[in-house]
């Protein structure tokens, strides 16, 4: 899968028990001629089959993670592979089927032109969109806000973006779960990565039509509220030391 070009982008999915929708996003991404490597997250038997299924047609490359690490996790061992591979760039969307995928052109043309950005999906809610996960996220971007001072980022949160690899990595970021999507987009800002944010429709898919929700709602808030106090923290102190460096050359003499 090695690609010589100096824009070289993949396609990353991973995934954990989407076996009812899986085989279509990998169908419906692949159109668009990027390979595609899927991370499977330890899933169960039948998601399990699914990604072999999809391995031995070569539909898709597959990661076979021997447990369940989390999203965060599988995304990072996808990053692993996919710049061992000889990519530059990967286009992450997530396996449940919510996003517009009819925008995956859009968002590798915007990489394209811009290289050393992070392309982030802002996304635009169906009218049945759950108010409470409206909610959470208005309130997770309000952190984000406060932390990276400013609006670069219109959303954290959303599983459809771009990440520019070399960056990206060098941000090591420690989230291993749903913290993780919120962590490493504040830590490539902090790294000056410019960031473009480009619309991308969201549907919550139902139980029959495979839709699975793996945010669990005690742990993974508490994940991320611990995560914003961290960022919180380090934001302020970033600041406070870009102020003893430069803010004392800057002030007039008394």
């Amino acid at each position: 899968m090695t690609m010589p070009d100096a824009f070289a982008p993949c396609i990353l999915i991973p995934t954990y028990n989407n076996a009812a929708t899986l085989r279509q996003v990998v169908e419906r991404v692949g159109r668009f001629g990027a390979p595609v490597l899927v991370v499977d997250d330890g899933s169960g038997a039948a998601a399990r089959a699914v990604a072999r299924e999809i391995e031995v047609a070569r539909e898709a490359q597959v990661v076979w993670c021997p447990h369940n690490g989390g999203k965060g996790a599988a995304v990072k061992a996808g990053f692993v592979a996919a710049r061992s591979a000889g990519f530059t760039h990967a286009l992450q969307v997530d396996a449940d089927g919510q996003h517009d995928l009819d925008q995956v052109g859009t968002f590798l043309e915007a990489a394209r032109a811009h290289p050393q950005a992070l392309v982030l999906a802002s996304p635009v809610f169906s009218v049945d969109a759950p108010r409470g996960r409206r909610i959470g996220r208005e309130i997770n971007n309000f952190w984000v806000a406060i932390e990276t001072f400013g609006r670069p980022i219109q959303d954290a949160m959303i599983g459809f973006r771009v990440y520019p690899l070399a960056a990206t990595l060098a941000t090591r970021p420690a989230g291993d779960r749903m913290e993780f999507d919120i962590e490493v987009a504040v830590r490539l800002v902090w790294a000056a990565t410019p960031v473009l944010n480009l619309p991308v429709a969201v549907r919550y898919l139902t139980a029959a039509e495979g839709g699975v929700s793996h945010f669990r709602m005690v742990r993974d808030n508490v994940r991320i509220s611990w995560l914003h106090t961290r960022l919180v923290t380090e934001a302020l102190i970033r600041k406070l030391l870009l102020w003893q460096r430069f803010g004392k050359r800057l002030s007039p003499p008394a």
